[in-house]
C-alpha cells in the first residue's frame, strides 16, 4: 500500500493510502476532537465533532470517515466547524449530569476533557434528566445510562471487537440507552464479561466497580490474577495455551517464572484464584489444578530449548538452604554463569517442600524431578552439609552469599505443661514423619494452632492411627489462615475444628497429658510488636481431652551465632527490603528466614529476587526473565457467550476419607482432557483489555 501527502491546516502529512482523514491528522500531532472515534473501532462518524473541511468539497466532513487522497488541502478549524462542534458537544451534555465532581471518572473523563477544550460553562440547549436507574446487577461492572452519550463505542467493542454481541441501542419513551435484548442481565444474555464496552467507554457510563479496581494499578485490578501471585505468572497465557491442548507451551509459560510447575501445582496456595474475577460470575477457574496438568503432561519441553544459559563469569556464589527460595535463587544465579553450590544440613535437598509439607500433598518423585532440573542446570548441591561459618565460605574463593535457611525451628509456648513426653512441635513432629522414622500418636491427639502447619500435623496424626484429632485456634472460623480446601479435606478426615480457643495448661496426671485448658476468644490483635492482646469470654474455662499435643504455633528460622547476622523481630534476619542486603558486605537472605512461615510461592518468588539482588552484586544487569514459550497472538473475538456465565467450576475428584487415611498416598487425582478443556474455557480472558488501544486526551497533543 503506497503513502500519500496531505495538507492540513498548512501542515504537510504524510501517510499511508486508506489511513482516516482523523488517524493522519492525529498521527502527525495535529488535534482534531473525536469521541465516538476509537482506534480499534469502524468509524461511524456520530458525535460529529472530528468535522472538518476539504477543499473541493461541499459541506463539512467527519474526519473519521473519509479516507486520504493525494493533495487533499484539509483545516480543521474555522467558524463553521466550531459551530458544529460545539452544538455537537451540547446536545451531548444536555442529557448527561452536570456535575462532574462527583463522578469516579472526574479527571479520567474523556466528555469532561472535550468540554473543557470545545464549550463554556453555560450551555445554549436546555439540560434534560433522563431519571435511569444505575443497574448494579452485574457482578463486575456498573452501568449508569444517564452517563451514556451514544457514542456507541461499547456496543461496536461486543459486536466487532469481541464478537460476543450482546449489546445494543434500546428505546425507552424519548430516550435512547444501552442494554442487552430484553434488558436480561447481562449474566443471563451471553455476555463473557470481557470487559471491553468498560475499556473503551469514554464517559463511565458502563464501568468497573470502584472495589475492583480502587487502590489497584491498572494492570492489578485487571488481570489480578496474574498479579497477585507472588512471582507473576502469566496465567491467562498458559490457560489459553491449556485450551488448545498445548501442555508444553502452557508449562513453558509458568516455567518463564518458576523453576517448580509441578510441584507449584500441587502445594500452591493459589492466591490467583481469591482474585480471580470470574469468582464474582459464579466460582473462580481451577488454576492450580490446571497448572498440575499442564505441567504433568510436558512432553514436548519446549522451555528447555528456549532456556538460554549465560557463559562463565567466573564468579561464584554459596546458596545455604535448598527450600524453593534457596533453589529458586540457585537456578537463576546458574543461568547468569555464575559457579553455584547449595549447602544444605539435612540428607536430601527440598528442605519444607521435603521436610514440612506430607507426601499426600506433594508425592516426592515430584519433588525429585523438578530439584533434578535445576541440578542439570549447573546447581550443585551438597546435601547433609551444615555451615557452620560463613566467613570460612569467603575463603573458599565464594564471592557472595545468600542465605536462604527457612524457619525450622517450631515453637513451643510456655505455657504450664508444655514440657515433657507427649506434647510435640510442629516442625520436628512432620519432619520425622517426612523422614519415614517411626512416629508414635496417641489416641486424642490435640492440635494447637489454626494455619496450614497445624492441619498437615492434624492429618498426618490421622493417618497414624489417632482415633481422635482436635484442632484449636485463636481465629474464628471464618479467619482461620489455613486453606480453605485443607479444612475441608481435614474435616473430612474427621478432625474436630474448635475454633476462637485460647489455652492455659496443659493438663497431667502422673506426667502423662490427659487434657488442654481452655478459654474462649471474644477478640484479638497483636501490636506493632507483634505482642498478643486479646480478650475472653469470662468464665468460658473448658476442657478438651487428649493424650497428646502438637504445638503448631509459628516457626522461626535457625540462624548460628558464627554467621554474624543481625537478627530482628521473631529471629528473622534483617536485610534490606529492596537489596535483600543483609548486615553484612556479600550476605543475602531471602525466603521464610527474612519474611516468617509463607507459602511456596512466596519462597520462590523471593528467591527471584534474591537472585536478582545478587547477581547485580556481581556486576551483572539482574535481569533473569527468559522468554521460554512460543510467541502466539491471542484470538481477540470471543464469539457468542450462550451459558457462559453458568459454565461452574468443577469438582475435584478426591479418594474417600477412609481410603486417605490408610496412606500417604495423593489425595487429590488429575483433570481429564475433557475436564482441563472445559476449565480452562470458563476463564474470562482479562488480559484482552490490556491490548486495546488507549486513549489519548487533547492535551498529549
Amino acid at each position: 500500500m503506497g503513502s500519500v501527502r496531505l495538507t492540513v491546516d498548512d501542515q504537510e502529512i504524510e501517510t499511508q493510502q486508506g489511513t482516516s482523514l482523523l488517524e493522519a491528522s492525529l498521527n502527525g500531532g495535529i488535534y482534531i476532537p473525536h469521541l465516538c472515534h476509537h482506534a480499534d473501532l469502524s468509524p461511524v462518524g456520530a458525535c460529529r465533532l472530528c468535522v472538518v473541511e476539504v477543499d473541493g468539497t461541499e459541506g463539512l466532513l467527519t474526519s473519521c470517515t473519509t479516507r486520504v487522497a493525494e493533495g487533499m488541502r484539509v483545516r480543521s478549524k474555522g467558524p463553521e466547524i466550531d459551530h458544529t462542534r460545539r452544538l455537537a458537544m451540547e446536545l451531548m451534555l444536555a442529557g448527561h449530569p452536570a456535575d462532574c465532581g462527583t463522578c469516579i471518572k472526574y479527571l479520567n473523563c474523556e466528555l469532561q476533557s472535550l468540554k473543557q477544550y470545545l464549550v463554556a460553562d453555560t450551555l445554549s440547549v436546555k439540560r434534560r434528566s433522563k431519571l435511569f436507574p444505575v443497574n448494579t446487577e452485574s457482578p463486575l461492572f456498573m452501568q449508569d445510562p444517564n452517563k451514556c452519550v451514544l457514542c456507541g463505542r461499547c456496543v461496536r467493542a461486543c459486536h466487532e471487537l469481541r464478537g460476543v454481541g450482546v449489546l445494543f441501542y434500546k428505546k425507552k419513551g424519548r430516550e435512547t440507552y444501552i442494554g442487552t435484548n430484553e434488558d436480561v442481565k447481562l449474566a443471563e444474555s451471553g455476555c463473557r464479561f470481557c470487559g471491553a464496552c468498560a475499556e473503551v467507554c469514554p464517559t463511565g457510563a458502563i464501568m468497573d466497580k470502584e472495589e475492583f479496581a480502587k487502590g489497584k494499578s491498572r494492570r492489578a485490578a485487571l488481570v489480578p490474577c496474574r498479579y497477585s501471585c507472588p512471582a507473576e505468572i502469566d496465567v491467562p497465557r498458559y490457560l489459553r495455551f491449556i485450551r488448545a491442548r498445548d501442555y508444553s507451551a502452557a508449562t513453558a509459560v509458568i516455567r518463564e517464572k518458576v523453576p517448580f510447575p509441578l510441584v507449584l501445582g500441587y502445594v500452591c496456595d493459589h492466591p490467583c484464584e481469591a482474585a480471580c474475577r470470574r469468582g464474582e460470575v459464579n466460582r473462580p477457574i481451577s488454576i492450580r489444578n490446571l497448572k498440575r496438568y499442564a505441567a504433568a503432561r510436558d512432553e514436548q519441553r519446549v522451555w528447555a530449548a528456549q532456556s538460554k544459559r549465560k557463559g562463565p563469569t567466573g564468579k561464584k556464589v554459596a546458596v545455604i538452604g535448598s527450600g524453593p527460595a534457596g533453589l529458586s535463587a540457585a537456578y537463576y544465579l546458574a543461568g547468569q554463569g555464575h559457579g553455584v553450590v547449595v549447602f544444605e544440613s539435612l540428607p536430601l535437598a527440598g528442605g519444607m517442600m521435603r521436610y514440612g509439607i506430607p507426601e499426600y500433598r506433594l508425592p516426592r518423585d515430584v519433588l525429585d524431578r523438578e530439584i533434578g532440573e535445576i541440578e542439570a542446570a549447573g546447581v550443585e548441591i551438597r546435601s547433609a552439609t551444615p555451615v557452620e561459618s560463613i566467613d570460612r565460605l569467603f575463603e573458599e574463593g565464594f564471592d557472595a552469599v545468600l542465605v536462604a535457611v527457612g524457619a525450622h525451628i517450631g515453637q513451643r509456648l510456655p505455657v504450664p505443661g508444655a514440657e515433657g513426653e507427649d506434647v510435640l512441635v510442629s516442625i520436628d513432629f512432620l519432619r520425622e514423619v517426612n523422614m519415614g522414622r517411626d512416629v508414635r500418636v496417641g489416641r486424642t491427639v490435640i492440635v494447637l494452632g489454626g494455619g496450614n502447619v497445624a492441619f498437615d500435623c492434624a492429618r498426618v496424626a490421622r493417618r497414624l492411627g489417632a482415633e481422635k484429632v482436635l484442632l484449636a485456634c485463636l481465629e474464628a472460623r471464618c479467619d482461620m489462615p489455613a486453606a480453605s480446601d485443607e479444612v475441608e479435606e481435614g474435616e473430612e478426615e474427621g478432625i474436630t475444628i474448635h475454633p476462637s480457643r485460647s489455652f492455659t495448661r496443659i493438663l497431667r496426671e502422673n506426667r502423662k497429658v490427659i487434657g488442654v485448658e481452655f478459654l474462649e476468644v471474644e477478640s484479638f490483635s497483636f501490636d506493632e510488636e507483634n505482642n498478643l492482646d486479646m480478650e475472653v469470654v469470662q468464665g468460658s474455662h473448658h476442657i478438651l481431652e487428649g493424650d497428646m499435643v502438637i504445638f503448631a504455633v509459628g516457626q522461626r528460622p535457625a540462624i548460628p551465632e558464627g554467621w554474624c547476622l543481625d537478627i530482628g523481630a521473631g529471629g528473622l534476619i534483617d536485610v534490606d527490603s529492596y537489596t535483600f542486603t543483609t548486615s553484612r558486605e556479600g550476605v543475602f537472605a531471602a525466603g521464610d528466614a527474612v519474611s516468617g512461615t509463607a507459602s511456596v510461592i512466596k519462597a520462590i518468588a523471593s528467591g527471584r529476587k534474591g537472585a536478582v539482588a545478587v547477581d547485580k552484586f556481581l556486576e551483572g544487569r539482574g535481569n533473569i526473565d527468559e522468554k521460554l514459550a512460543p510467541n502466539s497472538e491471542p484470538e481477540r473475538r470471543l464469539g457468542p457467550g450462550k451459558g457462559f456465565a453458568a459454565l461452574d467450576r468443577c469438582a475435584e475428584v478426591c479418594l474417600l476419607p477412609e481410603e486417605r487415611l490408610k496412606g500417604f498416598c495423593t489425595v487429590s487425582a488429575d483433570m481429564d482432557d475433557e475436564t482441563a478443556a472445559y476449565e480452562s474455557g470458563r476463564c474470562l480472558q482479562c488480559d484482552l483489555r490490556l491490548s486495546i488501544a488507549p486513549v489519548k486526551f487533547w492535551g498529549n497533543y
